[in-house]
């Protein structure tokens, strides 16, 4: 796990890089918000653990900063007891948890790493390819940023042409996988489903079958089209 600690306090830090060092983590730091922030920005991290109050940019102004460029990392912010309008704060600004000072070097190990598995647990759920996204567990797709209200069947439908991006798939494929057992292989069943989804998507944006994200291969079967 790759972690960047922005502490100004050195006591903190030495005790809290020497637990992460234990249990096989590498460690950035930094002892100042406004290289905080850059490392932050240009750096590929697990897990980003801020405290609010610092030298140049505090925590605060760093996590909206991040939040607002689509930074989607996941952030824990180092609060002191008394700071209870912080951490209120800290959340609604998107913050994924939060510590009190002080605190046991074991409970942060334990926090984050349950951070960084909820996270990627909820990735995990969640399909994107283009414009279009998709969540498991809500069974909610979205296109370019706007709901789109699919049935059932048509769901499990776009979600097994979205698992293979660019790869096509015949009538009868997808017929046996999202229906779930034979059909007479003249059924224009399929057909109709994508027709229902394209229209939902269209009706949306204004796009044209040229744009849809379901291609036709005539004579084949059906493609998700892969991102340009």
């Amino acid at each position: 796990m790759h972690v960047l600690l922005v502490e100004d306090e050195r006591k903190i830090t030495d005790f809290v890089c020497a637990g992460f060092r234990e249990q096989g983590f590498a460690v950035d730091h930094c002892d100042n918000g406004t290289e905080g922030f850059a490392r932050a920005t240009n750096g590929a991290y697990d897990v980003i653990i801020l405290d609010i109050m610092l030298p140049g940019r505090d925590g605060l102004s760093i996590l909206k900063g991040l939040r607002k460029s689509g930074n989607a990392t996941p952030i824990l912010l180092l609060t002191a007891r008394n700071e209870l309008d912080d951490r209120i704060e800290g959340l609604t600004l998107g913050a994924d948890d939060y510590l009190a000072k002080p605190f046991f070097v074991e409970e942060l190990i334990a926090r984050i790493q349950a951070l960084v598995r909820r996270v990627s647990g909820e990735r995990q759920n969640i399909l994107a390819v283009g414009d279009l996204s998709l969540d498991r567990i809500t069974r909610e797709v979205t296109w370019r940023g706007h709901t789109v209200d699919l049935t059932g069947r048509e769901f499990n439908l776009i979600e097994y042409l979205m698992r293979s991006p660019g790869r096509v798939f015949t009538r009868t494929q997808i017929l046996e996988h999202v229906w779930g057992y034979d059909f007479d292989p003249s059924t224009n069943v399929v057909d109709v489903c994508i027709q229902r989804i394209r229209k939902k998507i269209a009706s949306i944006s204004a796009d044209t079958d040229e744009h849809s994200p379901i291609e036709s291969i005539r004579g084949v079967g059906y493609r998700f089209r892969k991102p340009a």
